[in-house]
């Protein structure tokens, strides 16, 4: 059995965030979810569980949001490993 994910304690509410990335790539997901962990990033996965009701067809991508005052480090973050083509308004 492999351990959830920690989420880190956000400083603000879900909707005072920003959207850094939206896929339906699970493992993309799981792989910026460790990076951000790592780098101490407070982020948010958005609509994990309304793309898990539509059915799987990939309609409903999952949205993962982080803390406004991380945005620039969040995105530099994901330059440097490499996942700049998941970038929300590059």
């Amino acid at each position: 059995m492999s351990a959830m994910p920690q989420l880190l304690p956000c400083p603000r509410n879900p909707p005072d965030m920003l959207e850094i990335a939206r896929t339906n790539d699970i493992v993309l997901i799981s792989v910026i979810e460790a990076v951000f962990s790592g780098e101490g990033i407070s982020y948010l996965i958005a609509d994990q569980f309304m793309s898990v009701l539509e059915g799987s067809t990939g309609f409903m991508q999952r949205r993962i949001m982080v803390d406004p005052s991380q945005i620039d480090y969040a995105r530099q973050i994901l330059r440097e490993s490499g996942l700049m083509a998941e970038l929300q308004n590059g």
